[in-house]
């Protein structure tokens, strides 16, 4: 008995319909950042495993996909090099063993590999380097609703630049993308030095990594959870009381910053200052009064709970939210000063958001806001009416082809309820029906099939015919 063909679990097949829905996200983020002037890179699937490990955390680093390397990859490998006695007789070090049968792994994401994208290349680039990315990447994850093992990315960063105007400028992308889609979106926007800071004045400095990764799961798992997860990365409970409030701050921009300026000056049971919290507090200050002045007009708020838990942010971070839909964030994103200094070029200051096309996707479909013709492959289709008949089609087909308009000719004659039942099928939303009589008058006729008008042309007036069809 044959297999039942069946695909890895996280990932997906796309119809010709999906296809034409994703494809018009692309399309649509893709004209929005080339208006604020960013340019079309592309990197391989694959990178080298000591450029993707160490970038992202432990836990990210467990969710990379490890490529074997090619040909008897565990020829000549000795087993007792990488035992662990203390762990049983048959316990080995599997991390250690991984990287030397695998030295390449699937991309995490698309900003490490464009770090060493821009280090690799920076004799051929202008800085600040403005540059969008559309691709997959991988991550072995548990697969569940929102969440996939495969899945896209469209990236947009700007690099070679600390100005906060890059930040403004990301903002109003997310607005006029979401904006054009018709979806009500909340885009929530915090500062790396702000958490940096609060592991200062909690007395835990050197745990700023433990507390932003745990913060990052409070959507999913709740405060307590949060908070017993700090508990047990060591963190003392009056610390956890220091942290407490912030995560559950509310009032206006000005009211938050001003609790959290008080925080930061000393104000905490600890009493100690946080010049780097004060500094990531002044530059969010200056960047909502950047968005103020900008007139956006999607929510926007300050959330001091949100974290991200990548490692290589440093300063503004972004995480954009469907108000209408429950989901995941579905764009997030970060300054990053540090990540191509790990490739050798220090002092190159990044910052960049991510569209998550596949949930974006996700919230069209269930918001029902892609558009009327966005599932159709073709605008006219053309009836088969016989042979010579289609020898007196294939001419105005090229021509309305040639004026941009998708047309098809149905292969074969047969009833016309076949016919108008493929239309309907593939969302054609136009047919023509040219019999004998059409073919010796020289005439087209075009029936809208929504609304059922019909107009009838003369053969050559493909203008006008294209004018219908736009309408």
């Amino acid at each position: 008995m044959a297999q039942k063909p069946s695909i890895p679990k996280g990932t997906r097949d796309f119809s010709p319909a999906e296809m034409a829905g994703r494809n018009y996200i692309f399309d649509t983020v893709k004209s929005v950042f080339k208006t604020y002037g960013y340019a079309p890179i592309e990197t391989p699937a694959m990178e080298n495993l000591s450029t993707l490990l160490g970038k992202y955390g432990d836990e990210g680093d467990k969710l990379l996909f490890r490529i074997l390397n090619s040909g008897d990859a565990f020829s000549g490998i000795e087993y007792s090099d990488f035992r662990l006695p203390e762990a049983g007789e048959k316990a080995y070090n599997s991390k250690a063993l991984s990287l030397k049968v695998c030295e390449k792994g699937l991309r995490y994401d698309l900003t490490v590999p464009f770090a060493r994208f821009v280090v690799q290349h920076r004799d051929e680039l202008s800085f600040p380097f403005k540059r969008y990315q559309i691709q997959p990447v991988w991550r072995a994850d548990r697969p569940q609703k929102g969440r996939y093992r495969e899945f896209y990315q469209c990236d947009v960063d700007v690099i070679g630049s600390k100005s906060l105007l890059n930040e403004l400028e990301l903002v109003q992308i997310v607005d006029k993308v979401f904006g054009i889609f018709d979806v009500n979106v909340l885009i929530k926007i915090n500062n790396r030095k702000v958490l940096t800071g609060l592991a200062e004045i909690c007395g835990f400095p050197d745990k700023v990594v433990d507390i932003t990764v745990a913060i990052d799961k409070i959507d999913k798992i709740g405060l307590e959870a949060v908070e017993a997860e700090m508990l047990g990365k060591g963190l003392s409970s009056e610390a956890v009381q220091v942290i407490r409030p912030v995560l559950t701050l509310s009032g206006d921009t000005a009211s938050k910053l001003s609790q959290m300026r008080d925080l930061m000056q000393g104000s905490s049971a600890s009493g100690i200052v946080s010049e780097t919290g004060l500094k990531g507090l002044d530059e969010l200050e200056e960047l909502f009064g950047l968005i103020d002045a900008a007139g956006i007009s999607q929510e926007v708020e300050i959330d001091l709970s949100l974290a991200r838990g990548l490692n290589y942010y440093t300063g503004a971070i972004f995480e954009v939210k469907a108000k209408d839909y429950p989901i995941g964030s579905i764009c997030g994103g970060g300054r990053y000063d540090n990540l191509t200094g790990i490739f050798g070029l220090a002092d190159m200051s990044g910052v960049g958001i991510s569209f998550g096309a596949d949930r974006i996707y996700d919230v069209l479909k269930g918001l029902d806001k892609f558009p009327a013709r966005v599932n159709s492959s073709a605008t006219l289709l053309f009836a088969n009416m016989g042979a010579e008949e289609v020898r007196g089609v294939i001419p105005t087909a090229k021509a309305l082809r040639e004026a941009g308009v998708s047309c098809e000719i149905y292969p074969e004659s047969g009833k016309l309820k076949k016919q108008f039942d493929y239309a309907s099928r593939k969302n054609i939303p136009f047919i023509s029906i040219i019999g004998g009589d059409e073919i010796a008058n020289g005439t087209v006729n075009i029936k809208n099939l929504s609304t059922g008008q019909q107009c009838s042309f003369g053969k050559d007036e493909i203008d006008r015919m294209v004018e219908f069809l736009n309408l």
